[in-house]
């Protein structure tokens, strides 16, 4: 894939994914969650199926929606609320830590830039850039394993992890397309360009625009 081709490529994605219901996050930012309840949400997700992540967030929302109100409940409360997400023992001590120093540091504010966002325990830079794409519509590209993986299977990065593709995507990826870019290839890559026997024959990028790098069976 050429630099140039992105545009097209984009314009396809876009208009496939359709088809399939939008990510955990595109539906957050679609019913006008606050940053909070994005960064929250985020926190839970990380190595948790969308559906558990979504009724997870839904039942802790229902008891706490700002930092303040969260950080008064307590440890027992919040991780019988977000279980069974993936090490909820975990993250329920993150997310209060993550209260007290939104309270405390930024009045009950979350912060809009990735470095304030980093500083946050159990955040990362897929967390971080999320909450500022999602949460405060500002430029970010936020990379998960689907975009890594799918960048590099088209041959329009060659990185070895996702930091890397980050930095590569913020020196060629035209900043248009950055805020959409992770909610269209989740969709992409959960349904279509798949990490294992990818649907290749169905996609219309297959023949003129996927280098299909690594990709040894598809059907």
């Amino acid at each position: 894939m050429t630099d140039q081709d992105i545009h097209a490529v984009v314009r396809i994605v876009m208009q496939e994914v359709r088809q399939w219901p939008a990510a955990l996050l595109g539906e957050l930012a679609a019913a006008s969650a606050s940053p909070f309840q994005i960064l929250i949400a985020c926190v839970l997700s990380l190595r948790t199926k969308d559906q558990t992540t979504e009724e997870a967030a839904r039942r802790l929302f229902s008891l706490a929606s700002t930092p303040t109100q969260m950080n008064q409940l307590k440890l027992a409360t919040l991780e019988q609320a977000i279980y069974p997400v993936g090490f909820y023992r975990t993250k329920s001590k993150q997310i209060l830590e993550i209260c007290q120093r939104l309270i405390t540091v930024y009045q009950g504010n979350v912060p809009d830039s990735i470095e304030e966002l980093l500083t946050l325990n159990g955040v990362g830079r897929k967390t971080a850039n999320l909450v500022v794409t999602v949460g405060f519509s500002k430029p970010g590209i936020c990379v998960d394993i689907h975009v890594h993986r799918i960048c590099n299977r088209w041959g329009y990065t060659r990185t070895q992890n996702p930091k890397e593709t980050e930095l590569m995507l913020r020196k060629k990826l035209p900043r248009r397309y950055w805020i959409h870019f992770n909610d269209l290839l989740v969709r992409f890559g959960q349904n279509l360009c798949r990490p294992t026997s990818p649907l290749c024959r169905s996609c219309l990028l297959y023949e003129k625009y996927c280098d299909r790098v690594g990709v040894t069976s598809f059907r």
